[in-house]
């Protein structure tokens, strides 16, 4: 396609990219180095010699002043009329763009090609040669080149860009490197049925088609090209000039899913930290494709790691600044769209940024992407090293952001009012579908959690509040079971066994004892780990869950009866039950009837208890009343006691012996008495 197009253009007049020579041309046999010097092979001696760099060229003062602007007025400048030696220092392309320019002085045909005519045309800038001394002078016969041959090919283009590194800032004034990134992006997102492949960073070794090997495409339509298919020529170039290619290919309007992919194949290959977990080899080109040119893909979920570096292969701080640009480049190109690129590679990127110290900006905005789809990691990308002063062995403060950063989206797209372009029924599916997707999201976040608890916990330390502030972020109802939460419970007492009574009851109130299964309630019933008191929760709540079940069952059978023929006899549902499970309901039962008999046996005690303390107040009380009267009070009580026995004992001394004439008065009282 383009380079039928370049053909034609040479065909106009450039012919296989050769300059031809011009008017003013010198008779020459060409140019001869003799060690570090070129020499004219011309009958007439050579006036003016020109250093560039540590090479030496002997030249003819008429040919190169007729053409360069800039050899005119050094000339000029040093008020030398007899000037014979030129230094130039600092010319773009270096000595190899200089001897071009000077064959071109002298009329010898030039070869140019994508190699050469970025760094010719550079120096022909330096050099001044307009049209202004010369009709067709140097810079107008490059840019001629560039912008008809070099611009219409997809692999001229990317060898320009390529040679455009050393040509700063030349290459991005004269606009080599926009137009060039321009041209790339438009063929990337060009038909690629259309395309003739030219993979110009692929190993010489793996086949795969060539651009001029295929003229034309495979007739019949059986031909089919990847959309991957300008992956590996755009990851040879920098990072600089590939985020200026990816930037023109998001403004063309490429998918983000593509674009997404290319970061990841260039991280894959510039980026040593990220490695094929598969087969453990490093990050070269091959790793980040299956060798076939015609289909590649790209798993970045779970297939990474991160490889510590061995202390005895040190970096140095060259590479490491390389690599943080590259890290920071790369974050600024990703695209906006949540699954442009996989978690996987996002929390790969992420542990490189901390260990880099990239800017703190960018890791923030890293995190937050990474929160975004929190619910695609695993485990393995979790395990993060802590590289800062943390004692811990992983880096759980960054796992805990990220969980925050997930649940602060959660929370903006639930109160987003995306479902408000929707009316009735419609509004109705849509909020419904949302709430399911963001519960699912929760729910996976939340097994995602517990193992990484579960893996953390072994870290002797790692501190109690750390360990619970991550297991609480979540909310209750992203955990529809806590056996997860239980055995990161259960491995923290195991690496931690000194915590005290205190500490062990704050740990285990992170989980819920009635949202543990049959297995994980058996487990907790002999676990010596856990306090006593959790371990009569558990056994209780699994009780309630027992009879409840019982209950159900009955009302179900109640209510199936007219329909399904009730089991015979109790043998006949026992050989329907698994063993392992008759064993476990066996064990459960009897630590359920152990723990009822004790707590009667509490309760009997308890009452008893009961009584002896009502005994014991009822003559607290009667001692107590007794000891509040006074002891005046008690003197007079006893002496009007004594007085009154006195009287008593005296009255009945004389009803004992008493007189004739009392007992005669005695009578006839009596008898008065009587009649009256």
């Amino acid at each position: 396609m383009w380079e039928s197009e370049s053909e034609s253009v040479r065909e106009r007049g450039y012919g296989d990219g050769l300059l031809s020579p011009t008017k003013h041309s010198l008779k020459t046999d060409g140019f001869e180095l003799r060690g570090r010097s070129w020499h004219v092979g011309t009958d007439i001696p050579s006036d003016l010699l020109v250093q560039v760099e540590d090479v030496d060229f002997h030249l003819h003062k008429c040919l190169l002043f007729s053409r360069s602007g800039k050899m005119t007025r050094l000339a000029y400048e040093s008020r030398d009329p007899d000037l014979s030696k030129i230094v130039i220092k600092d010319l773009p392309g270096g000595t190899e763009a200089f001897l071009l320019a000077a064959k071109f002085c002298y009329g010898i045909p030039l070869d140019l090609t994508a190699a050469n005519i970025s760094g010719l045309r550079c120096a022909a800038e330096y050099l001044e040669m307009t049209e202004d001394y010369e009709e067709g002078n140097l810079i107008f016969k490059t840019e001629a080149f560039l912008s008809y041959v070099v611009l219409s090919s997809w692999s001229d283009s990317i060898l320009v860009l390529k040679s455009c590194e050393n040509l700063s800032p030349w290459a991005e004034n004269l606009q080599i490197v926009r137009r060039c990134s321009d041209s790339i992006a438009w063929k990337a997102c060009a038909n690629p049925k259309g395309v003739r492949w030219s993979y110009t960073g692929k190993p010489q070794d793996i086949q795969s088609p060539k651009w001029n090997e295929m003229k034309e495409p495979i007739p019949g339509g059986s031909h089919t090209v990847p959309v991957d298919w300008w992956f590996e020529d755009v990851s040879i170039l920098r990072i600089d000039h590939f985020v200026r290619v990816i930037t023109a290919i998001k403004v063309k309007g490429m998918g983000y899913e593509q674009i997404g992919a290319a970061i990841m194949y260039y991280a894959c290959k510039w980026l040593p930290g990220l490695v094929n977990h598969e087969n453990g080899e490093g990050t070269e080109a091959t790793n980040c494709s299956n060798g076939s040119g015609s289909s590649r893909k790209y798993n970045w979920n779970g297939d990474l790691h991160m490889v510590v570096v061995n202390p005895k292969n040190k970096i140095s701080t060259i590479q490491v600044k390389e690599r943080r640009m590259i890290i920071e480049s790369l974050i600024s190109i990703l695209p906006p769209q949540k699954d442009s690129v996989s978690c996987s590679f996002l929390l790969q990127l992420l542990s490189m940024a901390n260990v880099l110290k990239v800017a703190p900006a960018l890791v923030t905005e890293l995190e937050k992407r990474v929160g975004m789809q929190f619910e695609q990691a695993t485990l393995k990308d979790l395990l993060i090293p802590s590289y800062n002063t943390s004692e811990t062995m992983y880096d759980v403060d960054l796992v805990q952001r990220l969980l925050e950063h997930f649940l602060i989206q959660e929370l903006t797209e639930d109160s987003s009012p995306s479902c408000q372009s929707f009316s009735g029924k419609d509004a109705l599916e849509a909020s419904q579908t949302t709430a399911s997707s963001d519960q699912n999201a929760k729910m996976r976040v939340a097994r995602l959690v517990d193992s990484y608890l579960t893996e953390v916990a072994r870290d002797r330390n790692l501190s109690l509040t750390k360990f619970q502030v991550l297991a609480e972020a979540l909310p209750e109802s992203a955990r529809s079971c806590d056996d997860g939460l239980y055995r990161a419970v259960d491995s923290y007492l195991k690496a931690h066994p000194t915590l005290s009574e205190h500490e062990r009851k704050r740990l285990c109130r992170v989980m819920d004892c009635q949202k543990l299964s049959v297995d994980a309630c058996m487990h907790a019933a002999q676990n010596e780990r856990l306090p006593l008191r959790v371990v009569v929760q558990v056994l209780f709540s699994e009780q309630i869950k027992i009879n409840n079940a019982i209950a159900n069952n009955t009302i179900k059978e109640a209510g199936d009866s007219r329909f399904q023929p009730i089991a015979s006899s109790r043998k006949t549902l026992l050989e329907g039950t698994p063993q392992s499970f008759q064993e476990g309901w066996t064990a459960a039962k009897k630590d359920i009837n152990t723990l009822k008999f004790e707590l009667d046996t509490v309760n009997i005690k308890y009452l008893e208890l009961q009584n002896n303390l009502e005994t014991l107040q009822r003559h607290f009380e009667k001692i107590l009343k007794q000891k509040q009267t006074s002891s005046w009070s008690s003197g007079w009580k006893k002496l009007s006691k004594l007085t009154k026995m006195n009287a008593m004992e005296n009255q009945d001394l004389v009803d004992q012996v008493p007189t004739t004439g009392e007992k005669a008065r005695k009578t006839n009282r009596r008898w008065r008495n009587s009649i009256s």
